[in-house]
């Protein structure tokens, strides 16, 4: 049986850099508030006229070009978001249309912070079937836009970002790619990190009431995201690992969700690795939440963290609660 192998990585952020001072201009906070509870620093949000599509297509094109691979190779897009363009239809088409003219199927995928977990699971699934053998997938995101960047906001507001992240994969017989994935959903906490309106549940959809009331903004738990993640992630990693035959002690590097530092640092200290062992970056980028993990590969591979033979994890917990894992051999 085939199994999907990463061959080349991509990603693209805003150039605007969003300070926590600058923040602090907007908002009740300080720059010492924020890196105390989420390790931000600052993080990059898109000036008007740029789009996640733009984002997305930047990510992609250096992913191929990495990959060597052209767009017309490409057997199916898979595009994880929870900030697309419009209600209808989904962001992968509008890609599919910028990259290549073939008519290849492009799936939008909604799994918020687990997005590019989800999204490798279904791309790792259809070339393990036979189905295609080569898979564009994106995770992207553009937040900024519906942020609600007032002190009443301040606890999510600080948190997201926007940028893009991508990875093509093609079918392989070698031992390398993904060994293992495995992911998870508990609905019964879905109201603790959401976006309630607007939404088909309502009539009118949208309304003033629904904008006074502040259900178009997003609203955290934080310290139960916090509980459920440093648990949940963990005992992922540990569960996938296990898949493969292979335990903490194999593993190479791992590149978790970047939702908050305090959240990875727990993890790692769960798992017993080094620092040498763990990559984060959401001290400069904030929470892309399903662009954050193909941002953070890219980063790697070409800053040279990744070599052939390592074994990498990617860990990602978030709204829904939704969780999962991966394991990929280099």
């Amino acid at each position: 049986m085939p199994r999907a192998a990463i061959l080349g990585t991509g990603h693209s952020v805003p150039e605007r850099v969003v300070t926590n001072d600058e923040l602090a201009q907007l908002m009740q906070t300080s720059d010492e508030w924020i890196r105390s509870r989420t390790g931000i620093q600052e993080r990059r949000w898109v000036e008007p006229g740029t789009s996640g599509i733009d984002l997305a297509r930047q990510a992609s094109v250096r992913a191929l070009d990495a990959a060597g691979v052209d767009a017309d190779e490409l057997d199916a897009i898979i595009y994880a978001t929870i900030s697309p363009e419009h209600y209808l239809p989904g962001n992968g088409v509008y890609l599919q249309h910028a990259l290549t003219t073939r008519p290849v199927p492009a799936l939008d995928i909604r799994a918020q912070c687990a997005g590019f977990i989800y999204a490798l699971s279904v791309a790792d699934a259809y070339i393990r079937a036979g189905l295609y053998r080569t898979v564009l997938v994106v995770g992207q995101e553009i937040q900024s836009a519906w942020l609600d960047a007032t002190t009443e906001g301040r606890d999510t507001a600080v948190i997201f970002a926007d940028g893009a992240g991508a990875v093509v994969l093609r079918a392989t017989e070698e031992s390398r790619g993904i060994l293992a994935i495995d992911v998870h959903t508990d609905g019964a906490h879905a109201d603790k990190l959401m976006i309630e309106a607007p939404g088909a549940r309502y009539r009118p959809k949208e309304s003033a009431a629904h904008l006074a009331a502040r259900r178009f903004f997003p609203v955290m738990a934080g310290r139960e995201v916090f509980r459920h993640a440093v648990a949940r992630m963990p005992e992922s990693v540990r569960e996938t690992l296990a898949k493969s035959g292979l335990s903490v002690a194999d593993l190479t590097l791992l590149i978790p969700h970047q939702a908050n530092l305090r959240i990875s640092q727990a993890v790692q200290k769960e798992l017993g690795l080094r620092d040498d062992q763990v990559y984060n970056n959401i001290m400069t980028y904030g929470n892309t939440t399903s662009a954050t993990i193909p941002i953070a590969l890219d980063e790697c591979v070409r800053a040279g963290r990744v070599c052939s033979g390592d074994l990498v994890v990617f860990t990602a917990f978030g709204s829904g609660f939704m969780w999962g894992s991966a394991v990929v051999r280099w």
